[in-house]
């Protein structure tokens, strides 16, 4: 349903997505992509080129906050093209090592998420019939018995769904989107849903060094972990959109990892 935001912009709900995406329309020529309630973190990641531009924020009657970035006629990444593309990892690196976008996070009380909270949060949320899969629950109690450590204190801004679904390229750039799930926690976190999703396992350690991380037995385990548990949250999340086709997609590449080829 459409309706007006103000006396300058008409909002329209985008097909298909959760309720909470929109095109903002003013006069014929001009739009953008507004969202409701999202991070106030996009205004630094814009400033950063992480993110499209920042536009306008508005507050509804209701109390509801819309944020509106620039319109950009792009698309997104395929899955094919996130192992072969050098600026998925610059991207990646200027998130987790930019100091301004920790101090803002910081400054407006960002989460810090441990492995345990990821593992209790997909817990809390698994479907029965998830939980009676023995091999998910295989992988699952392999999860439970290899938590990895990592210091709080070396915590850094990442994304948490860097899923090809939320890259966009437009004119030769690259932005991430769909900022929802932004926090503190252990970079490999990132960097895992990126290798475990896309990258075969026998070219992590060279996909790593081009990051900037060396390939040592403490730092694999922990993208393995990563890896891991982020194709278990994306098999759940499938399974509540009921889209089985690739759900099962998704099983099949846990099982190539799961198994090491």
């Amino acid at each position: 349903m459409e309706f007006q935001l103000d006396s300058e912009w008409r909002v329209q709900p985008i097909k298909g997505s959760t309720g909470k995406t929109y095109v903002g329309y003013r006069n014929s020529d001009e739009r953008v992509f507004i969202k409701r309630n999202t991070t106030p973190m996009l205004a630094a990641l814009s400033k950063e080129g992480i993110a499209p531009r920042l536009v306008w924020i508005k507050r509804t009657g209701d109390g509801d906050t819309l944020t509106a970035q620039e319109w950009l006629e792009g698309r997104l990444l395929e899955p094919e093209e996130i192992p072969q593309r050098n600026d998925v990892i610059d991207v990646l690196y200027h998130l987790h090592h930019s100091e301004s976008l920790h101090t803002m996070l910081k400054r407006i009380g960002g989460r810090k998420i441990s492995p345990q909270q990821l593992l209790e949060s997909y817990e809390k949320t698994l479907p029965q019939i998830l939980q009676e899969n023995q091999f998910i629950e295989l992988v699952h109690n392999y999860l439970k018995q290899n938590i990895p450590y990592y210091p709080k204190k070396k915590y850094t801004v990442v994304h948490g769904d860097v899923n090809h679904r939320n890259w966009l390229v437009c004119r030769h750039y690259l932005y991430l989107v769909d900022w929802d799930s932004i926090m503190f926690a252990d970079p490999a976190l990132d960097l895992g849903t990126i290798l475990g999703s896309y990258v075969p396992l026998s070219s992590w350690s060279a996909w790593l060094v081009r990051y900037g991380w060396q390939p040592t037995d403490e730092n694999m385990e922990r993208i393995y972990w990563y890896a891991l548990m982020g194709l278990l949250a994306e098999i759940a999340r499938l399974y509540q959109r009921k889209d089985f086709k690739h759900m099962n997609q998704t099983i099949l590449q846990l099982k190539r990892i799961f198994a090491g080829s």
